[in-house]
């Protein structure tokens, strides 16, 4: 087992690079076997969740590669359906893709029950709409924990409602349309930089999706998809997460390599508590000039403040002066974090859905766990900032979805290791 050790009290200073974006990359590649050829994936985060995504697909008959430590060559001429290993796809949210990829390539999917991180109920019923919707039967065995889909008629385009927006579903319906017959409509589609990401990857093999980044999206269903080489997109939650470790401690960074528009509503609101920001190109420079200010924050469906960045904002705002409120408008159970910022001296009260974080002088050094992926970068701000020495467990659960983060930190001039125990 191993843990992170942090002693607090460091200013950061100097550049970080950011990586491939999660939420962009496990789509891409499981929507590759649709192509039934080889793709170059380039600027692919070093992290578990992709190693995990790629050894489901090697275990489906995929051929892995890598050209470098972040471009990777995944060959999708062998995979078969219905045999990925539960045991890797119960571990990951993103592996339900592999429902909408089985359905397009093979017309039938089988595919064991997603794990990721606990935010409470996280149900797929709009998933099961939309492949309903285009013509398949959906089957989902609680007793044995898989889902079932079987399209014998194929795959035909047609109009989808989403109830609610999400991301989930619009990725999953993407995959299972490009090829189907004919033309399909997802009206109230998520929005994210991630689904347009996706789109372009598609676009790029051969696909003709138009409307990704709005609310609706049209898909005229191919025949075949052809290989091809992409770039992910930077990663704006961890970019995020730079810039909210630099409000909490001060400093002066510039996060490089992103696209600052992604960043926008993280920006209003770091602006908002008193930082400094520049945007540039492909860069953001942040700097702490005077202390935090307090402010509220809801999240919501993108171009909204999003849910992925509220804990490590929440972190920053327990040294910020007055009372901040942070409501969560996405997942009903992102608090779960609160308790551990507790042990830290954190005066954190919540209220359903609602959390009102005092500002207190600092806090305090303690040992802490990673309860999902984001409220252990938040962790992670809160030890960078506190008095004395902080040791977060469960740290499988950060690396997940940060590429490097003790890395980066260190070079940004803090003092946080990894050890053993």
């Amino acid at each position: 087992m191993e843990r992170y050790i942090i002693n607090g009290g460091n200013e950061l200073f100097g550049d970080v690079e950011i990586s491939g974006m999660k939420n962009a990359a496990l789509p891409i590649l499981i929507a590759s076997i649709l192509t039934g050829e080889k793709c170059i994936i380039e600027n692919l985060p070093s992290i578990s969740d992709v190693r995990k995504s790629l050894d489901i697909l090697k275990a489906m008959g995929a051929q892995v590669s890598f050209r470098s430590e972040s471009c990777l060559e995944l060959d999708t001429q062998n995979v078969e359906g219905g045999i990925s290993p539960y045991d890797l796809v119960s571990k990951m949210r993103g592996s339900t893709y592999l429902i909408g990829a089985e359905l397009a390539r093979f017309g039938k999917a089988k595919v064991g029950w997603p794990g990721g991180c606990d935010f409470g109920v996280r149900p797929i019923d709009q998933h099961i709409k939309g492949f309903e919707a285009l013509g398949a039967k959906i089957t989902v065995d609680n007793e044995n924990g898989y889902i079932y889909a079987d399209a014998p008629n194929g795959l035909h385009g047609n109009s989808i409602y989403f109830d609610v927006v999400s991301v989930g579903a619009t990725i999953n319906v993407m995959i299972a349309a490009v090829m189907a017959k004919g033309k399909t409509v997802i009206d109230n589609a998520a929005r994210e930089p991630h689904i347009v990401d996706l789109a372009n990857f598609f676009n790029t093999c051969g696909a003709k999706i138009t409307g990704a980044g709005t609310s609706v999206i049209k898909i005229q269903g191919v025949e075949k998809l052809h290989g091809c080489t992409y770039t992910i997109i930077p990663d704006m939650i961890e970019a995020g997460t730079f810039m909210a470790a630099v409000a909490a401690t001060g400093g002066k960074i510039n996060v490089r390599g992103i696209i600052p528009k992604h960043m926008e509503s993280v920006s209003a609101k770091l602006e908002e508590m008193g930082m400094r920001i520049e945007e540039h190109d492909d860069y953001i420079t942040i700097e702490k000039v005077k202390p935090l200010k307090h402010i509220q924050i809801k999240t919501l469906p993108y171009p909204g403040f999003p849910t992925d960045m509220h804990p490590q904002l929440s972190a920053a705002l327990c040294c910020a002066e007055g009372t901040s409120i942070v409501t969560e408008g996405v997942w009903e159970n992102r608090f779960r974090y609160v308790e551990e910022l507790r042990k830290m001296g954190a005066d954190i009260e919540v209220d359903g859905v609602s959390a009102k974080i005092k500002g207190v002088p600092n806090l305090v050094g303690s040992e802490v766990q990673a309860v999902d992926l984001r409220g252990g970068a938040a962790m992670i701000i809160a030890g960078l900032c506190a008095k004395g020495q902080t040791e977060i467990t469960n740290i499988m659960t950060i690396e997940r979805g940060y590429d490097d983060i003790v890395g980066k930190f260190t070079r940004l001039g803090a003092d946080i290791k990894k050890a053993e125990y």
